[in-house]
C-alpha cells in the first residue's frame, strides 16, 4: 500500500509541474502547423530539454529558456516532420551547448542519434525512448522516467493518430506501435501529442485506449480506415522534409 501511495505521489509531482515541485513543464503552440513544443526542466540542476521545436518559434522558445534560467541540453525531435521545419538547428546557434537529437532510423542529421531504449537525461530526470514507427520509420515516443507522461509525436494524437500514406508510413506498423509501446503505459499517464487540430492539449493513456475512434478498432479495421482517409498533401512537405533531414539547418549541404 505504501509503495502504491509513493508511486501516485511521484506521478502527481510530475503532472502538476508547479513552482514547488522538481520538474518544470511548458507546452507551447505554433498555429500554422498546429504543432506543440514541450519544454521540460529540472528545477534543481536547471538542465532542460525541448521536444519538437519549430523554426519560426525557436526564438520564442530560446527567450523563455533564458527567462526561466534554464540550460538547454537537447533539442529533440520525435520524427522527421513533414508539415514544418524543425527549430533544432537554429536553437543550436541561439543556445550554445544545445545538441540536436533524432532517431537513427529517421536517416536525418543530428548531433545525437537515439534508438529504442535509450535515455535522454536532464538533471534528476530522464526521457525513455520508445520506438513507435508507422507514421514514419523513425518515429519515437518519449516517456518520462516515472511513467507519468509520454510525448507521442505523431504516433498517437488526441482521439486520432498520424497519417500513414507517405514517408514510408505503414498503418499496420503504427497500430502495433501504439498498442505495444504506448497503451502498455499506466492508464493515468498523460499523453502529450506533437499536434492538435481541435483545441485539445492533453489526454491520458486510458482515454485513448477506450475512446480513440481509430485505435479501439481491430488492426484490420484500422488499416482500412487509414487507407481511406484521402487527406491532402501537407503544404510544406516539399521543403520541410529536406530541411529536416539536415536538422533544420538552412545552409545548403556540402557539394
Amino acid at each position: 500500500m505504501a509503495g502504491a501511495v509513493l508511486r501516485v505521489a511521484r506521478r502527481q509531482l510530475s503532472q502538476l509541474g508547479g513552482s514547488g515541485v522538481p520538474i518544470l513543464l511548458r507546452q507551447m503552440f505554433e498555429p500554422v502547423s498546429c504543432t506543440y513544443t514541450y519544454l521540460l526542466g529540472d528545477r534543481e540542476s536547471r538542465e532542460a530539454v525541448l521536444i519538437d521545436p519549430v523554426l519560426e518559434t525557436a526564438p520564442r522558445d530560446a527567450q523563455l529558456i533564458k527567462e526561466l534560467g534554464l540550460r538547454l541540453l537537447y533539442a529533440v525531435n520525435t520524427h522527421c516532420h513533414a508539415d514544418h521545419i524543425t527549430g533544432s538547428g537554429l536553437l543550436r546557434s541561439l543556445l550554445p551547448g544545445c545538441q540536436s537529437v533524432i532517431s537513427r532510423l529517421s536517416g536525418a542529421q543530428a548531433d545525437l542519434h537515439i534508438e529504442d531504449g535509450d535515455s535522454i537525461r536532464f538533471g534528476r530526470f530522464a526521457l525513455e525512448t520508445r520506438a513507435s514507427p508507422g507514421h514514419t520509420p523513425g518515429c519515437v515516443t518519449f516517456v518520462l522516467n516515472d511513467h507519468s507522461m509520454a510525448f507521442t509525436g505523431d504516433a498517437l494524437l488526441i482521439r486520432g493518430c498520424g497519417r500513414t500514406d507517405f514517408q514510408q508510413g505503414c498503418a499496420k506498423t503504427l497500430y502495433h506501435s501504439v498498442h505495444e509501446k504506448i497503451f502498455t503505459l499506466p492508464g493515468d499517464c498523460l499523453i502529450y501529442p506533437a499536434h492538435d487540430y481541435h483545441g485539445f492539449t492533453v489526454s491520458t493513456v486510458e482515454e485513448e485506449r477506450t475512446l480513440n475512434p481509430r485505435l479501439t478498432r481491430s488492426c484490420e479495421e484500422f488499416v482500412k480506415i487509414m487507407d481511406n482517409l484521402n487527406l491532402p498533401k501537407p503544404e510544406q512537405i516539399d521543403f520541410a522534409v529536406p530541411a529536416n533531414m539536415r536538422c533544420g539547418v538552412q545552409t545548403p549541404p556540402p557539394a
